[in-house]
């Protein structure tokens, strides 16, 4: 499943780049996630939980930062592990592109789903998916302005 969207947040460039490498603000703009930990500056663990459709599941995963391209985005790849609802792992690439006053964020994201997730049908998981990115982002924009 592939998604892509962007966002116009009206703040510089480095608070965006810093709110996304801050996990508090990242913990409460995560739908569902009840633990965020930061073990390095590119290593992250995450407890999230999620309902798709019938299924609703508590996933725990790892993510790893490539910062290579800061202040003007990064990529990160991670994956995580809902027991017997399945499993998610997949990337992302994020842009930060000063513009106007603030900031355009574009990302591109590859995810992979197996077991139950899988089998609810892709129409079901790619619109869940977009709902809750969505919804991270509304949240990140409101947090870092």
């Amino acid at each position: 499943m592939d998604l892509s969207d962007e966002i116009f947040i009206k703040a510089p460039q480095d608070v965006v780049y810093a709110g996304l490498n801050d996990p508090e603000i990242l913990k409460q703009c995560i739908p569902g996630c009840e633990e965020l930990i930061k073990h390095s500056d590119t290593e992250l663990e995450a407890k999230v939980v999620l309902r798709v459709g019938p299924v609703k599941a508590k996933f725990g995963g790892n993510v790893v930062l490539d910062p290579s391209n800061a202040p003007g985005g990064f990529s990160l790849s991670g994956e995580g592990n809902g027991g017997l609802a399945g499993f998610a792992k997949g990337g992302a690439d994020v842009e930060l592109e000063e513009q106007d006053g603030g900031t355009l964020l574009r990302y591109t994201a590859k995810v992979e789903i197996g077991g139950k997730l899988a089998q609810l049908g892709s129409r079901l998981v790619t619109s869940t998916a977009n709902k809750l990115s969505k919804k991270f982002f509304e949240q990140f924009k409101e947090a870092v302005t």
